[in-house]
């Protein structure tokens, strides 16, 4: 499941105790900040291309994006004002990552 991989990113590791809108919550490794993340398994488009959703009255703090070799997670207040400021509604994590200030890439591999 995605979450227990991405845990492996996190210490502090908290979960929500009712149903909400983040999966999971800590402190990102090496850092010192405490977040709760929205991490999602992604879908296919009837082009082959990979999404995910997302919601812009989450409660969550970051968003996680898992390729095959990295976590991808941007900041999500971030992305609300970029969207605003774009009025687009649907977007590329490689066009996010050149636009966004907030993102970190984390190395799989690195993790081990």
């Amino acid at each position: 499941m995605i979450i227990d991989r991405f845990a492996n990113c996190l210490t502090a590791i908290e979960y929500p105790k009712k149903k909400t809108s983040w999966n999971i919550a800590g402190i990102l490794k090496d850092k010192n900040a405490f977040y709760k993340f929205d991490v999602r398994e992604t879908f296919k488009l009837p082009d082959g291309t990979s999404a995910q959703t997302g919601k812009t009255d989450t409660q969550a703090d970051k968003m996680v994006f898992e390729n095959e070799n990295t976590w991808t997670i941007i900041d999500i207040e971030e992305l609300h004002k970029h969207i605003k400021k774009t009025k687009l509604k649907k977007f590329y994590l490689k066009d996010l990552i050149a636009e966004l200030d907030w993102t970190i890439c984390i190395n799989k591999t690195r993790l081990h």
